[in-house]
């Protein structure tokens, strides 16, 4: 689960923060059990010596009852991102309520412009699920389409949301699926669409992907209907290797890539933009329902940070604690509740610590 050259796409427009021998990477450990799974990489990521120092900051999506301390705790995260133009992040709480505040998760991939969501879905050996041999990799627009958050109500119960697709995003996120597959050694590019019924703006996404698709002859390309992807997903998933669709959709498809594959404890994903990169756990839940529980699985998380070493070039220590995490999960002495064991998130931690020592 490598994933080598995510980040060489825009490669020479990154300048992280390094101090000495030390990166400053933004630490954003979430709401749920962000907090949990955070602690479970400092620990790990500090016992393998890697050369990174945390600047953390506590942001949170839910209510805290002082007006103002979330935005103030969101700029500040964003200023951080900013300047370290490197984070690790788990996922930020959005309220249902129509008086809560937007997302400050898609706000900040607007704000920040980190335009392309990649999510890795691929078996982990040794942890048995329904499906095996798959590896594909979601790749979603992250600025616009559905997630544009451009909707009023017209007349009382009347609502009009704007879906924005336009061709310079369009473009852009289809250059990058492919340079991702050319890059990574992937033979396909699947663009999921609705293009059958939103005629303007799913079929301009499918057209521009057909045009960039002419740019790299040596890459298989077809399309899809996203229902019917839907469907392709769940009975044969080995058919995918990457696929690039809007915003809305690569939600979607991300959670039932999760479940092919044992959850969204397990999945790990990064979002890029030209100047920022920001690690994440790729199927975004917040885990409010074990939150403080210590029933979390970390590994989403550490398998993000270990992409995050990739991205600066810490293959040793990124392949060290990958592997402690796979051989681990392989050897299934240890598991979280969400892969069928009664391990807690500390017990799990303590795991990876004792096969570090062994590599």
């Amino acid at each position: 689960m490598a994933a080598r050259s995510y980040a060489t796409v825009e490669s020479d427009l990154f300048r992280p923060t390094k101090f000495g021998s030390k990166y400053t990477v933004t630490l954003i450990p979430g709401d749920g059990i962000g907090a949990e799974v955070a602690e479970s990489v400092k620990t790990i990521f500090k016992a393998d010596n890697v050369p990174i120092d945390w600047e953390q900051i506590d942001v949170t999506g839910v209510d805290s009852g002082t007006p103002g301390s979330a935005d103030a705790l969101f700029r500040e995260s964003v200023s951080s991102l900013k300047r370290n133009k490197l984070g690790l992040k788990g996922i930020l709480h959005t309220p249902m309520e129509r008086s809560g505040h937007s997302s400050f998760n898609v706000a900040m991939r607007q704000e920040l412009d980190i335009y392309a969501s990649i999510v890795l879905i691929k078996n982990i050996p040794g942890y048995e699920t329904r499906h095996k041999n798959v590896d594909l990799c979601i790749i979603r627009e992250n600025t616009e389409g559905e997630y544009s958050g451009l909707e009023h109500q017209s007349v009382p119960g009347v609502v009009e949301s704007l879906k924005i697709i336009t061709h310079p995003k369009s473009e852009r996120i289809a250059k990058f699926a492919f340079s991702f597959a050319k890059a990574n050694g992937r033979k396909k590019v699947t663009c999921i669409h609705k293009a059958n019924i939103m005629k303007l703006a799913d079929g301009l996404f499918r057209n521009t992907c057909k045009e960039v698709s002419l740019e790299f002859p040596g890459i298989e390309y077809n399309d899809m209907i996203v229902d019917n992807a839907s469907m392709q997903c769940v009975s044969k998933p080995q058919q995918f290797d990457v696929m690039v669709m809007p915003n809305l959709y690569g939600g979607i498809l991300s959670n039932i890539g999760a479940a092919l594959v044992g959850g969204p404890g397990i999945v790990p994903g990064c979002n890029m933009g030209r100047d920022v990169a920001v690690f994440e756990p790729g199927c975004r839940h917040v885990g409010l329902d074990i939150k403080g529980k210590d029933q979390a699985n970390p590994t989403a998380l550490l398998l993000s940070g270990s992409m995050l070493l990739r991205h600066l070039g810490l293959d040793e220590h990124a392949n060290r604690i990958s592997k402690a995490v796979y051989d681990v999960i392989a050897e299934g002495k240890t598991r979280t509740r969400d892969m069928g064991g009664d391990a807690t998130t500390h017990q799990f931690t303590r795991s990876i610590l004792d096969k570090l020592e062994t590599l």
